[in-house]
């Protein structure tokens, strides 16, 4: 799995980093299959000072992508949302794939 942390106006630091790996641990518990995971962490130049913090991340899965986004005053706080969503999507796309087994229709002979 390939995972890019990049920051718009922002300095990543380690402890984002380490903060931001830990928490796609759980959505890359729930589904093994993931390729690649791409995390943009920005901070929104605009006056007023409510959700100025913004995550957004692509994750490229085995049958498709899948894209989320949160905005919050506090960033840790944005990316605990965007996991959240995330890991919505995660499970409701594992679940449509191992929905694969539908009863077969029955022929009636007349």
């Amino acid at each position: 799995m390939n995972l890019t942390i990049s920051g718009h106006h922002l300095e990543v630091t380690p402890a984002l980093r380490s903060y931001v790996t830990t928490k796609l641990d759980r959505v890359i518990r729930h589904f093994d299959q993931v390729v690649d995971v791409k995390v943009l962490l920005t901070v929104e130049k605009q006056k007023e000072k409510e959700k100025r913090q913004r995550a957004e991340c692509n994750i490229h899965v085995k049958g498709g992508d899948m894209f989320a986004e949160s905005s919050h005053e506090d960033l840790y706080a944005a990316v605990d949302e965007l996991v959240d969503k995330l890991d919505r999507q995660v499970v409701r796309h594992k679940g449509r794939v191992q929905e694969h087994h539908h009863s077969t229709t029955k022929r009636i002979v007349q």
